[in-house]
């Protein structure tokens, strides 16, 4: 079975999101899609999800490094991000569960 859930997003604008909006950051895997997310986190976590967003990164132009070899192009890695929205009244703890 291939790992949907990579790693918890944890930075202050998450962190206030979290707080304020019960809404949590993954980065997960780039070829799941909103439904294998959302039962991978009820899975791992325990909760009941509301709505699921996500995002896709990187794969763009790559870029250019002009080295002692000659010119060096180097892809963007890519990446996709899923924000959940947690049910009311239900919250997930994302530093002792790792």
């Amino acid at each position: 079975m291939k790992t949907i859930i990579k790693k918890p997003i944890i930075t202050e604008k998450a962190t206030a999101q979290s707080e304020t909006q019960n809404r949590f950051s993954f980065v997960v895997d780039p070829k799941a899609n909103k439904i294998e997310i959302k039962n991978a986190v009820e899975k791992m976590y325990g909760v009941q999800i509301t709505e699921v967003r996500t995002m896709n990164y990187g794969g763009g132009k790559p870029s250019t490094k002009y080295t002692n070899r000659g010119i060096v192009e180097q892809p963007v890695k890519k990446w996709k991000k899923a924000i959940v929205t947690v049910a009311d009244g239900e919250t997930i703890d994302l530093f002792n569960n790792f």
